[in-house]
């Protein structure tokens, strides 16, 4: 639904250049929710406004449902015909709603409409539609200056909605709320992602907005991505870096020379299976649990944890195994010349 090929913008000013992306290649596929996360200054930002083409790339190519934006004609300042018609395909949600306060939550939400030449019984019973499906149907002559910042984010989603949009782009659109109402807005995109069949692409610094809502992901840093896929995919990733941020276990060294340190990730019902307990009865042996953490993502149990066994690796051969015929992935663990895990 999404392709970026080698994406890059060059901001230049006073003779000065500054690469805010570097060759971005992503791909989001049709209904999924895909987040892009990475620390102020990664470049999301910038990638999210190239893909609507609000910034327009110094190189590569952005691709739409199909549309090829960046060979269409315009620019960041006017936009073709052809463009403006893409972009209507394109909503767009922003950190800080960006509602007219002299507007009341109804007019906000027909403003788009008014814009395309909608008559306005059309309009109001679009409004009215959108409105509802929110949840903001009884805040319709409210102003913004009378809504929470949840609500006024609902207000925004729904605007965004407007134009009957197959793509939802949302850009730090809960990084200024509370996280309970963080939770609820993640909530509501969800429920129209499945709803609507929208496809969701959101740039957030929030790992939990990862973990919470998305069904793929990319980390981003210094302009690049560096690691993308769906999570499941991620997770059953031992080199993975989005999946060790996702489920932090930290560095635990291992003081004792002789024993098998052990990562072994869970999907589905494997988590409510008791394997640890039933590896030590089974074995008679005894494990050191060393960290772990589990959650829910994207409606699946999930989690990570290191154990560490008595003994060398060739004596823990047929342990492991019996992990493995468990539905889990078991890696062992090396370790450097100060005990970190390698």
């Amino acid at each position: 639904m999404i392709t970026t090929k080698g994406l890059t913008k060059v901001y230049r000013s006073r003779g000065r250049e500054v690469t805010a992306l570097h060759g971005v290649d992503l791909h989001v596929r049709e209904g999924e929710v895909f987040g892009v996360v990475g620390t102020s200054g990664a470049g999301k930002s910038t990638l999210i406004r190239c893909v609507n083409l609000l910034e327009r790339p110094t190189s590569g190519t952005v691709t739409v449902d199909g549309v090829e934006l960046t060979a269409l004609p315009g620019d960041e300042q006017r936009a073709g015909r052809e463009l403006r018609e893409a972009r209507r395909r394109i909503g767009m949600v922003f950190q800080h709603f960006n509602l007219l306060a002299s507007r009341t939550v109804q007019q906000n939400v027909e403003l788009p409409l008014e814009i395309i030449g909608l008559d306005r019984t059309q309009r109001r019973r679009k409004a009215a539609e959108l409105l509802d499906l929110v949840g903001l149907a009884d805040k319709a002559r409210s102003y913004p200056s009378q809504l929470s910042g949840g609500q006024k984010q609902r207000v925004g989603i729904a605007r965004a909605l407007a134009g009957d949009p197959k793509v939802l782009l949302s850009d730090e659109a809960t990084s200024a709320l509370d996280p309970e109402t963080t939770r609820s807005v993640l909530k509501l995109l969800r429920d129209l992602n499945r709803q609507l069949g929208l496809t969701v692409l959101l740039i957030t610094h929030e790992m939990d907005v990862i973990k919470t809502v998305c069904d793929s992901a990319a980390l981003m840093r210094g302009g690049r991505v560096v690691e993308s896929g769906a999570l499941t995919d991620l997770l059953a990733d031992n080199s993975s870096r989005l999946a060790r941020d996702l489920f932090p276990l930290g560095d635990f060294a291992s003081g004792h020379p002789g024993r098998t340190v052990l990562e072994i990730t869970f999907q589905g019902d494997t988590p409510a299976q008791p394997f640890v307990s039933q590896l030590a009865r089974t074995y008679q042996i005894d494990i050191n649990i060393l960290g772990a953490a589990v959650e829910t993502i994207a409606g699946r149990m999930v989690g990570r944890m290191r154990v560490e066994l008595p003994g060398a690796h060739a004596d823990n051969v047929v342990p492991i195994g019996y992990l493995r015929e468990q539905g889990l992935q078991v890696d062992v663990l090396d370790f450097d010349a100060n005990g970190a895990a390698a």
